[in-house]
């Protein structure tokens, strides 16, 4: 028969009473007293990110991006009308000595009505005042119903270049910042995280062919520092769980697991405070009133914004675990972690539970202390008799 540490026991299952009656799930979740293994499930995670990249990364490379004409160049005219088809537009261009078929044709709703947007490569001023009074021709309305936009390539091939270079100085500065806040590793994990969201969204819109404008470049930007906002409130927990076990020895997945199951409701109210508004954005702004644009920069911060909640827990955490393993004072104890009720013990502010020398009891007294350990059991205790006095 196996016996049970009995100090261990008590205390585990005094802990476990109390919390139980304490708080139900949703009460354990809301006051950062959930007790879930990230770190055991921590490839689950990583492996999950590993197929998304792929997927995206293949998606980038097959069929690109669909660049708007403010990064490819070219010219758009708009026409405003109820009556013109796309079909239509398209064989104003090919009556025009233009590729017609190729052509990027969509339309909008705008204030003044429908718009119908056709977009090609660069042409020449000739070319351009044709096809602009062709449309006006078929749509049957005035030349001023219909606009005429052209940018250059050069224009947008500067754009990309300082967008890159812009990227490239804020995660250096980032990385330095938070090695210096926090240490080298958090800083490491925290430009994978970033780098991770910002492919994921990039292959979203490949893969779906959502088309790439300023405003999305802008919304990429913001999801970076939301991103890294998520990370760092998530590693700052884990550092001060890192001083707080400092002076005993306890595997760095515990301190992973502490932290995460502490600051997770505060995460998914960050991610929820975050994606309310964008969500009233694509709904009210975009499908209500017809405002294209709060529809391209409120998409790619939905995408962003929930890659990132994702990314601060299977992905920054498990890094910062994995590289934290390898120091000399936790490799001895890697592969160690407490999960379960010891998990709970932990999260709750208890020390871990050492083997202790103490009386061994069999599995029969196991049962009958069990039945015995009532909340008014543990909350009380026997009266012990009064000493009787000494008479002079």
């Amino acid at each position: 028969m196996n016996d049970i540490d009995t100090d261990d026991f008590l205390d585990d299952a005094v802990d476990e009473r109390l919390a139980g009656r304490r708080h139900g799930p949703l009460g354990r979740l809301y006051h950062g007293e959930t007790s879930i293994d990230f770190y055991g499930r921590r490839w689950w995670g990583l492996g999950l990110s590993a197929v998304l990249l792929l997927v995206s990364l293949g998606s980038i490379i097959s069929q690109g991006l669909n660049l708007s004409l403010d990064f490819k160049g070219g010219v758009a005219w708009q026409v405003t009308s109820e009556s013109l088809t796309e079909t239509q537009a398209r064989s104003v261009l090919t009556d025009a000595g233009l590729e017609g078929g190729n052509a990027k044709v969509h339309e909008r709703t705008g204030e003044s009505g429908r718009v119908l947007e056709v977009q090609v490569g660069d042409q020449p001023d000739e070319v351009r005042q044709q096809v602009q009074q062709a449309l006006a021709d078929k749509a049957v309305v005035g030349i001023d119903q219909v606009s005429t936009t052209s940018v250059s390539s050069s224009w947008g091939k500067s754009i990309t270049e300082k967008a890159l270079r812009a990227l490239v100085v804020f995660l250096v500065l980032v990385a330095a910042f938070i090695a210096w806040r926090l240490e080298w590793r958090m800083a490491a994990a925290a430009i994978a995280a970033m780098l991770h969201d910002v492919l994921l969204s990039v292959g979203v819109y490949s893969l779906l062919g959502f088309e790439v404008t300023p405003a999305t470049v802008v919304a990429f930007l913001t999801i970076l520092g939301f991103s890294l906002y998520d990370t760092i409130v998530v590693f700052d927990k884990v550092r001060e769980n890192q001083e707080r076990y400092k002076a005993i020895r306890v595997p760095y997945a515990d301190v992973i697991n502490v932290s995460m199951n502490q600051v997770l409701m505060r995460s998914l109210n960050t991610s929820l405070a975050a994606i309310l508004p964008v969500l009233s954005l694509l709904v009210l702004g975009s499908g209500i009133l017809g405002a294209v644009t709060l529809r391209e920069f409120a998409l790619a911060l939905l995408v962003g914004l929930l890659i990132g909640s994702y990314s601060s827990i299977f992905v920054a955490s498990p890094l910062v675990a994995m590289a934290k393993e390898r120091e000399p004072r936790y490799k001895s104890l890697r592969g160690q972690h407490a999960t379960g009720a010891e998990l709970e013990r932990l999260v709750h502010g208890h020390s871990p539970s050492g083997r202790r020398e103490s009386r061994r009891m069999s599995q029969g007294e196991v049962a009958l202390i069990t039945a015995a350990l009532t909340p008014e059991a543990v909350l009380t205790h026997t009266l012990r008799p009064r000493k009787k006095k000494r008479r002079a």
